[in-house]
C-alpha cells in the first residue's frame, strides 16, 4: 500500500504544472483502446487541449509538456459506473437525502405518471460519492430515477453524468420504464396492463386522446417529454427480465418506434438473435445466476458472452446498491470474462458500448479526437487485485482522495494531524 501512494503521490506532483495546460505525454503503456485498434503494447499516448491527438509508438511532445512513464502497465479510458444515484443520494438509509424517485401519489389509489420528472436536476457535482467512485477508475454514471409508492412504471429521465465535478449532463436524456413482476404492483398486480396503459400513454403523446379527456393521465409536459422519444431523440431504458416480457418489449418498440435498451435481461439470453438483429444494447449483471424470482428462473452467468457471441451490444450493471459500490463493476465484467466473454468486450461493456448507448460523445475509447478521460492501473484493469493508480479527466491529474481514504488514513497512520481514533487494547497484561 506504501508503495503504490508513493507512486501516486510521485505522479501528481509531476503533473501538477499541466494543470492549466492539459498537456500530458504518457509512454509506454498497454493501452487498451476500446476501439476496432484493440490493445496496443509499449504505445504512447498524446494528450493536447484536453484531448487526445495520438496514439502509437514513439511519440514525442515539447520539452515543457509533463510524461509520464507507464512502465508497460495498462492505460484504459475512465470506465462507466452503471446506471446509479451518484449525487442524488448520499445514505440511501436516510429519506432526507435521497432525491431520485417521485412519489407525489403516495397514499392514493391512482399511479403518479411524470414522465417529465428529471433527476438530473437534483444532481449535486459535490456529493462525497463521486470522490469514493472516481479515485477507483470510474469517469461517468447514468443517472435513473426510480419506481416507488404511488410512482408509476414510467420513473422519469436520468442523463449521463461525468465524476470529474461538472454540474450538468454530459449528454441526451434518457426514459427509465420498470416492467414485470417488480412493477405489477403499480399496475393493479398485472403485466398484461402495462402494456396497456404504456399505449394508452403513447397514445396520449400523439394526441389521439384528447388532454381532457377522462382516461387522460398525462400533463401537456409528459405529452411534449414522450414526443421527444417518439421522435427517437432519445433512448428509452426498460427495465425487464423474463423472456416473455423482452418478447413483448421488442414488438411495442418497433410499434412505437423506439429506441430501447434493456437493463437486468436476466433472460435475455433467450431472444439473443431477436436483439442483436435489432441492435438493442443489453446492460447485464454477470452475477445474476439464481432464480431469484419467477421472472428470473433462466437466469445463468453465461449471460453476457451468449448475448455477445450473437452480436448483442452488451453493457454491465450491478443489482443492489449501485451508488456506494459502483467500483465493483469492475469485478462483474471480470466475472462475465471469467464465463466466456472475450476480454476486450468485458472492457467494452464499461467503455464504449455505453458511452454509444447514451449518446456520451467523445468518450468510450481512446483514439484521436476522444477527451482525454484515462486511468492508469497497476494491472489487469479487470481483476479486483488491480487498482487504479492515477485517473485522468480532459488531460488533467485529480488528486487521489477520498473520505474512504482519509478515514482509512486517520485509522491507519499512527502519527498524523488529527488523534487516533481508536486503540488496540494491550491484552498481554
Amino acid at each position: 500500500m506504501s508503495r503504490l501512494k508513493t507512486l501516486a503521490g510521485a505522479l501528481l506532483l509531476a503533473l501538477a504544472p499541466a494543470l492549466p495546460a492539459q498537456e500530458l505525454l504518457i509512454r509506454n503503456a498497454t493501452v487498451h483502446t476500446a476501439t476496432a485498434r484493440g490493445t496496443l503494447q509499449n504505445a504512447d499516448i498524446l494528450v493536447s487541449g484536453g484531448k487526445i491527438v495520438a496514439v502509437g509508438p514513439n511519440l514525442s511532445a515539447a520539452d515543457n509538456v509533463p510524461s509520464v512513464d507507464a512502465a508497460g502497465r495498462p492505460v484504459t479510458p475512465t470506465l462507466f459506473g452503471g446506471i446509479t444515484r451518484m449525487g442524488l443520494e448520499e445514505v440511501s438509509g436516510e429519506a432526507k437525502t435521497v432525491d431520485a424517485t417521485l412519489t407525489l401519489g403516495r397514499g392514493t389509489r391512482e399511479m403518479t405518471v411524470r414522465p417529465e420528472f428529471d433527476v438530473t436536476l437534483a444532481f449535486n457535482p459535490e456529493s462525497s460519492l463521486l470522490a469514493v467512485n472516481r479515485v477507483e477508475g470510474l469517469g461517468w454514471t447514468l443517472l435513473g430515477p426510480g419506481t416507488g409508492e404511488g410512482g408509476s412504471i414510467i420513473a422519469g429521465q436520468g442523463a449521463v453524468v461525468r465524476l470529474d465535478g461538472s454540474p450538468d449532463p454530459a449528454g441526451p436524456k434518457v426514459l427509465f420504464v420498470e416492467l414485470g413482476n417488480d412493477a405489477s404492483g403499480l399496475t393493479g398486480q398485472s403485466r398484461a396492463a402495462q402494456w396497456m396503459l404504456l399505449d394508452q400513454f403513447f397514445d396520449e403523446a400523439r394526441g389521439r386522446i384528447p388532454l381532457n379527456a377522462p382516461m387522460a393521465m398525462l400533463t401537456p409536459a409528459g405529452r411534449a417529454v414522450l414526443s421527444r422519444f417518439l421522435e427517437g431523440r432519445g433512448r428509452v431504458m426498460f427495465k425487464v427480465d423474463r423472456a416473455a416480457d423482452i418478447r413483448q418489449l421488442l414488438r411495442f418498440a418497433d410499434r412505437h418506434g423506439l429506441r430501447i435498451a434493456i437493463s437486468g435481461g436476466a433472460e435475455a439470453w433467450k431472444l439473443a438473435r431477436e436483439l442483436a438483429a435489432l441492435r438493442v444494447p443489453v446492460f447485464v449483471d454477470p452475477l445474476a445466476n439464481l432464480p431469484a424470482d419467477f421472472d428470473r428462473l433462466g437466469a445463468r452467468m453465461d449471460n453476457a458472452a451468449l448475448l455477445r457471441a450473437a452480436g448483442v451490444p452488451v453493457g454491465i450493471v450491478q443489482s443492489g446498491d449501485a451508488s456506494h459500490n459502483a467500483r465493483k463493476v469492475r469485478q462483474l465484467a471480470g466475472n462475465a470474462v471469467a464465463q466466456g466473454l472475450p476480454w476486450e468486450d468485458g472492457l467494452a461493456a464499461l467503455t464504449r458500448v455505453p458511452a454509444e448507448a447514451f449518446g456520451l460523445a467523445g468518450a468510450g475509447g481512446i483514439a484521436p479526437g476522444q477527451r482525454a478521460d484515462l486511468v492508469l492501473w497497476t494491472g489487469d484493469p479487470l481483476d479486483v487485485g488491480s487498482v487504479a493508480q492515477q485517473v485522468w479527466f480532459g488531460g488533467r491529474p485529480i488528486e487521489m482522495r477520498s473520505r474512504q481514504t482519509e478515514l482509512r488514513d486517520r485509522y491507519w497512520r499512527s502519527e498524523g494531524p488529527l488523534p487516533r481514533a481508536y486503540t488496540v487494547p494491550d491484552r498481554t497484561r
